[in-house]
């Protein structure tokens, strides 16, 4: 047995009971609360009415923020293609960091074991519902059953091409089909349909990942009608274009509008995808409702997430592949039995911690092959913090940390390298490069050191001397 394997069938073993971990969430009496999984795609962090953007109308996700605990400083690692999602995904379901994950993320190797795979090896019925990006094996180790699964990135929302559940996992091309409707609808009738098929039985983890607000940016009339271009407020770091090479400036997503940057190009775009956002809201209050419908909702727990954010014309860019916040945080709320409602916290984290902190929130071992940090202590001290520092990474050519203040981003683009660093308590929009100020130097050196550090750390085939 090679190493690989021994530490999954320890983390396995300890999955199912055989291998004890002592952990809080032992108090637990009550029967295994079913999990509702809440994923989108290319949501911003802040592209919530709750959370601070009067611009938006987002009741239905309000609604999580009113009875939940939400993270507001939650990340992801970053990506080493553009398909940014991709290794997202992968880290999410794996709880593993971006160097340790299998390649760009295309699949998961059977050591690295998934959350749902752990959970399905626990009694729970696994359902898996739209995108998933990481491979046709890696979805049936994870799922029992599903149902609109949509192997890919992005397509046109009225024409999705899905497959039914295939058990013998091979998902022929051929035998994919058009969805029949807006994919978020479609996604959101599967979920519905697969919560009312449950009541009255075993817990379940039901995984909904929409494709909304990823473009193509075609929401409903109704919808669109909402936000006229000409009444959207532009970003306060809105660019005409990027100030320097980032190594990614005409990549698919940046190709979407021209350049230079205009403002009335980057109303339209917002106004977009605020409709794209808004019709979504609307479609997983539908999914809500149904968990109060069938009685399942007081013990059913809820995470919403989104796999990575978009510029949509800030710093001159349209993208997510970049390390600012408007890419690389998203939004996490997690609500349901034993968790806190109506509360905040800005501990830094990052996607990857969802899956332990779900193995403490229902007393099972977090297996040996996850990275991640649990989050559940924080729910008993939203002033805590279970990281002091975070660490980003966009292919070779962009690296980055961050603690509670500071932000620091290096640039190594054909030899030229170039660095920022933001105080992202007093600069939130990133606008203010402080590199290279005697009076911050102290400073740059010690981030510059957190970032050595972190390089070293995560296993990143990119050395130090390359960058600092």
């Amino acid at each position: 047995m090679t190493r690989r394997h021994f530490l999954r069938t320890l983390g396995m073993a300890s999955a199912a009971g055989l291998v004890p971990r002592l952990t809080s969430t032992q108090t637990h009496t009550k029967a295994k609360p079913n999990i509702l999984f809440l994923f989108t795609d290319d949501q911003r962090f802040n592209t919530l009415g709750a959370l601070n953007n009067p611009a938006i109308k987002t009741p239905n996700m309000d609604r999580l923020v009113r009875n939940g605990t939400v993270f507001t400083h939650a990340h992801i690692m970053g990506s080493m293609s553009g398909a940014v999602c991709m290794p997202s995904r992968a880290m999410l379901m794996t709880g593993r960091t971006l160097f340790h994950i299998q390649g760009k993320g295309e699949g998961i190797p059977e050591e690295h074991t998934m959350l749902p795979e752990l959970l399905r090896a626990n009694g729970y019925t696994t359902f898996g519902i739209g995108k998933w990006h990481n491979g046709p094996a890696a979805f049936n180790r994870a799922f029992a059953s599903g149902a609109k699964i949509f192997f890919g990135g992005m397509s046109d929302h009225l024409h999705l091409p899905v497959s039914h559940y295939d058990p013998t996992g091979a998902y022929p091309k051929e035998e994919r089909y058009p969805a029949e409707g807006f994919s978020s609808e479609v996604f959101s009738d599967a979920a519905i349909a697969f919560i009312e098929g449950q009541a009255g039985k075993g817990p379940f983890f039901a995984y909904v990942s929409y494709t909304a607000p990823h473009d193509p940016r075609m929401a409903p009339k109704a919808y669109a009608d909402m936000y006229p271009p000409d009444a959207i407020e532009l970003p306060e770091n809105f660019m005409p274009e990027h100030p320097f090479d980032n190594g990614e400036l005409r990549i698919r997503d940046e190709k979407l509008a021209p350049f230079p940057r205009t403002p009335d190009v980057v109303r339209q775009h917002i106004a977009a995808y605020y409709a794209m956002i808004t019709h979504l809201d609307a479609q997983i209050g539908r999914v809500l409702d149904a968990l109060d419908a069938t009685g399942q909702a007081d013990n059913t727990l809820i995470v919403f997430a989104g796999d990575n954010g978009l510029a949509v014309g800030q710093h001159g860019l349209l993208g997510k592949q970049s390390l600012y916040d408007h890419s690389v945080r998203v939004p996490l709320i997690f609500c349901g039995p034993g968790i806190p409602q109506g509360q905040v916290s800005d501990a830094l984290c990052y996607l990857l911690d969802i899956f332990p902190t779900l193995c403490d929130r229902l007393g099972l071992a977090i297996p040996a092959s996850v990275d991640g940090k649990s989050l559940y202590p924080l729910f008993a001290d939203l002033k805590g913090c279970v990281r002091d520092s975070l660490f980003f990474a966009y292919c070779d050519v962009q690296r980055g940390v961050r603690t509670g203040e500071w932000k620091l981003l290096k640039y190594n683009v054909a030899g030229t390298k170039t660095t920022q660093m933001f105080n992202i308590k007093e600069d939130p929009w990133e606008l203010r490069n402080l590199a290279g100020v005697s009076e911050y130097a102290q400073h740059e050196a010690s981030t510059t050191a957190l970032l050595r550090r972190w390089m070293a750390d995560v296993d990143d085939p990119c050395t130090p001397a390359e960058w600092l």
